[in-house]
């Protein structure tokens, strides 16, 4: 999925499958064992979907699912006929899809990803896109076009402009509608395209362990690669937030640590690089609400879960403190002790 975006060609053998469920069921718990009731896996394909409906059968499935149909550049749109195949096949509570991810740009440490302005350390050089701005336009047009989310993967300042500018062109085109078209990352953001998420009603997916000088990540050469005057609206949840953005929060595991209360802590204890940065960081609440009630907002299902509330589906975990009294330095001594999905006992310490 994350390769091709496609299958596996030839198609697996009952041997190999047998292999990829074992495999799958070892992620499963490795999610349940760190608290986790749902997951949004952005790299995975229709062979996923299938291995975990066998797992479903089996009773195996620990955690809600959802998987997007992944759109790499050398497809034509007709293929998108396969990403609304898997949406009607796969629309439940447990599995479903729906969504379409996409790559426009790489990452900063490599001079990939795509930005207005030249690289500090770089000064011929803003990244190259791995669409054209008419291509991720069409894109963008044609998926909207047919109900389905967008997820895009956009480091860059530019490559978020060029993703913003591609889901207004889809509103034009085909009407405003409550889509929640994501952008993933969003590592550096213009100021002018800051009140753009929530003009548009799109989704700011950040991921609070990426930021340099958090959870170990060195702050060179990153930082110097952004230069100063980008610096502010650097992983700028916060200026998103205050602006009226959805921001959602996710670990982008396994690039990350999967485990949800060390991106809390990451979240709460965020320090600006520089005196005179904004501070970015967010209160304890605010930050299990970003893998919590926006979660489930960004996969249409806040009516369903998110929170703790009569009616709701019986996703939650008992953790082993009170994490409202304890100090942020010491929020990753917080353990997952118990984890229910639907009302069922996933992990138990």
């Amino acid at each position: 999925g994350l390769a091709t975006g496609g299958e596996p060609d030839p198609k697996p053998t009952p041997a190999e499958q047998a292999s990829d469920r074992a495999i799958m069921r070892r992620g499963l718990e490795w999610c349940a064992r760190h608290g986790i009731t749902s997951i949004q896996n952005m790299d995975g394909n229709l062979h996923q979907l299938e291995l975990l409906s066998e797992i479903e059968t089996e009773g195996g499935l620990l955690c809600r699912v959802q998987v997007p149909f992944h759109y790499k550049n050398f497809m034509t749109l007709d293929m998108l006929d396969k990403a609304s195949d898997m949406a009607e096949r796969y629309n439940g509570e447990w599995l479903s899809s729906g969504m379409v991810k996409v790559f426009y740009d790489g990452v900063l440490d490599s001079w990939t990803a795509v930005m207005v302005e030249p690289y500090a350390d770089r000064p011929d050089w803003v990244g190259e896109p791995l669409f054209t701005p008419q291509q991720f336009i069409d894109l963008a047009v044609a998926v909207d076009s047919r109900g389905l989310q967008m997820a895009v993967h956009s480091i860059g300042d530019g490559a978020v402009r060029a993703v913003l500018d591609g889901y207004e062109a889809a509103q034009k085109a085909n009407g405003r509608r409550d889509s929640r078209h994501r952008v993933e990352h969003i590592e550096v953001v213009t100021a002018a395209d800051v009140p753009r998420f929530a003009k548009l009603g799109v989704i700011a997916s950040m991921q609070p362990p990426h930021p340099p000088g958090s959870m170990g990540v060195p702050l060179e050469p990153t930082v110097s690669r952004i230069g100063p005057a980008r610096w502010p609206l650097s992983y700028a949840w916060r200026t998103l937030k205050n602006a009226g953005a959805r921001v959602v929060f996710a670990s982008d595991w396994p690039v990350s640590p999967i485990d949800p209360i060390l991106g809390i802590q990451a979240a709460v204890l965020r320090k600006p690089w520089a005196d005179s940065d904004p501070d970015q960081s967010f209160s304890l609440h605010e930050s299990l609400a970003g893998y919590t009630v926006e979660g489930a907002h960004a996969e249409f299902m806040e009516h369903r879960k998110g929170r703790l509330k009569s009616g709701f589906l019986a996703d939650l975990v008992v953790l082993s403190g009170d994490i409202e009294a304890t100090a942020p330095e010491a929020l990753h001594t917080v353990r997952p002790m118990t984890t229910i999905c639907g009302g069922k006992v996933t992990y138990q310490a």
